[in-house]
């Protein structure tokens, strides 16, 4: 069976501020769901959320990962029970090498055993670990001399979100929460990571692809599409949704009877 994220009535506050005010929302392996809204809407206090920034404090309500209330656990614990989160402005860590960083990273989520799990063998060693980045950054297209070069230091815009969705598809996690993904990007490099995400996705994975313009849904279709406004889902549907926002814009939304 497909594992199942579930948000249920979930309200979230940030310094006393309610910013998130009841979202429920179903996400099962396999599906694509877009959350779009107009800045300030919540939806990236609702990602950050659901992969426990300690900034974001629940209130109410429960994020569910095959029935296991997350709400509580660490960022590390949400991790490995399988969520993943591509940030907006992925940050800058020099001195480390993206070779290093993914390493530590794969095997703090995936552990070092070489015991398989889900089918693939744990990386406990150089070797195993470079072979797996190695296939992974030929099958995105991304140049091997990244490996070595210092996690996001003066790279673009698009390499930053590239390297992001090469995280991605090493770890392999069960649900991905892309928050604004697209932002920053000029056409071409938006092309490029929306093509890395097509290739990745899959039955094995859910998508939360977060953003505020249309454009990358030009190239990442979703089967669901949800309006996200004051700290709400305003609406939800399918392609069809995405483009009436694209022709009308969010304002209309007030007029409009929630869902």
């Amino acid at each position: 069976m497909p594992s199942i994220l579930e948000i249920k009535d979930l309200h979230v506050s940030i310094e006393g501020k309610q910013i998130v005010k009841g979202v429920t929302l179903t996400v099962k392996q396999g599906e694509i769901h877009a959350i779009m809204g107009p800045n300030g809407s919540g939806k990236s206090t609702l990602a950050n959320t659901l992969l426990g920034h300690p900034k974001y404090k629940v209130e109410s309500g429960q994020i569910l990962l095959d029935g296991v209330n997350l709400v509580g656990q660490s960022a590390d614990k949400r991790a490995k029970a399988g969520l993943f989160l591509a940030f907006q402005y992925p940050v800058t860590v020099p001195g480390v090498s993206f070779f290093n960083f993914l390493r530590s990273a794969y095997n703090s989520i995936k552990g070092t055993s070489n015991t398989p799990q889900t089918g693939e063998q744990q990386a406990s060693s150089f070797f195993q670990f470079k072979e797996l980045m190695d296939t992974n950054m030929k099958l995105l297209q991304i140049d091997e001399t990244f490996a070595s070069r210092y996690v996001n230091e003066g790279l673009s815009g698009g390499e930053k979100k590239r390297l992001e969705i090469l995280q991605l598809a090493i770890i392999k996690p069960k649900f991905a929460v892309l928050d604004e993904t697209d932002s920053g990007l000029d056409i071409d490099a938006l092309k490029t990571v929306a093509e890395g995400i097509n290739k990745l996705s899959g039955p094995d994975m859910g998508v939360l692809l977060i953003t505020h313009y249309h454009r990358i849904l030009n190239y990442i279709k979703p089967q669901f599409v949800h309006v996200m406004t004051d700290g709400k889902i305003a609406l939800s549907g399918g392609e069809e949704l995405a483009n009436q926002l694209e022709e009308k814009g969010y304002a209309w939304l007030k007029e409009a009877p929630q869902t």
